[in-house]
């Protein structure tokens, strides 16, 4: 039979000597494997693991809600926030009202690199977009998670080294495993039609489009927050607020991203 992978996450109550000899002995005698462990946060620990029968899974589970030391969370096939907690000792935050919004500080760039990674391996049509202040890392971040992704990028619009506006591309980058990034700033309220004209065609391809300052785009197109599939927020601190107070028709600080 074909290996499942499962997530569970559980609370320890009586951090004990042994504790976590005693569950790896127990998934020792039910033939499961650990794929990776690492403690979570508020004392607890989350564990990746494989197994080839559903019935050990489930009879592991029953007996860990049986046991006084540890208080049972999560018991699921594993979600990529599932995945990334274990290998960040973290959660990602989420928008307690936008469920499709992340959250992210500086300090979590290498988490951030990982998740953006995991979007960017969709074959299909996926639209991210990404908030945050000038010189906070949003367009290095994308260019590693493409990296990481294994996935050529394509600037149509930036503000990375210079300003680039691009109105045409040639034909082998135009593709699903390429990753298009879009300056909301620089493509709606600097460029000429030929590059909105382009733009307007990558976002009908079937592939990944990184759009950096989504709500300025919306603001200034006919797309709105909903066609999004997930929001980035990335902020040097948590108490940072993303304002686009300085963005005008002509130089400001959003100019260097």
């Amino acid at each position: 039979m074909e290996k499942k992978e499962w997530y569970f996450e559980y609370q320890i109550r009586q951090n004990r000597p042994g504790l976590l000899g005693d569950i790896s002995s127990l998934l020792g005698m039910l033939s499961i494997n650990i794929v990776s462990i690492n403690g979570i946060e508020n004392d607890r620990r989350g564990m990746l693991i494989r197994s080839a029968s559903d019935d050990h899974v489930t009879r592991l589970r029953d007996i860990l809600q049986t046991m006084d030391a540890i208080s049972l969370k999560k018991f699921r096939i594993p979600r990529l926030r599932d995945r990334l907690a274990v290998m960040h000792g973290r959660y990602i935050e989420r928008d307690l009202g936008d469920k499709k919004t992340y959250r992210f500080v500086r300090d979590e760039l290498g988490l951030l690199v990982d998740f953006l990674a995991e979007l960017f391996k969709e074959k299909r049509h996926y639209l991210v977009g990404v908030r945050g202040m000038p010189r906070v890392g949003k367009t290095e971040s994308i260019v590693a998670a493409s990296v990481c992704a294994n996935k050529h990028w394509s600037f149509i619009s930036s503000t990375l080294l210079r300003q680039t506006i691009r109105s045409t591309l040639p034909e082998d980058e135009f593709g699903e495993e390429l990753v298009y990034i879009i300056d909301g700033i620089v493509t709606t309220m600097r460029a000429p039609e030929k590059h909105r004209t382009l733009v307007d065609e990558i976002m009908r391809l079937s592939a990944v489009k990184v759009v950096e300052h989504p709500d300025i785009f919306v603001r200034e197109t006919a797309y709105t927050l909903k066609d999004f599939d997930c929001i980035i927020e990335l902020r040097n601190d948590v108490n940072e607020e993303i304002t686009y107070e300085m963005v005008e028709s002509g130089f400001s600080s959003f100019d260097i991203s």
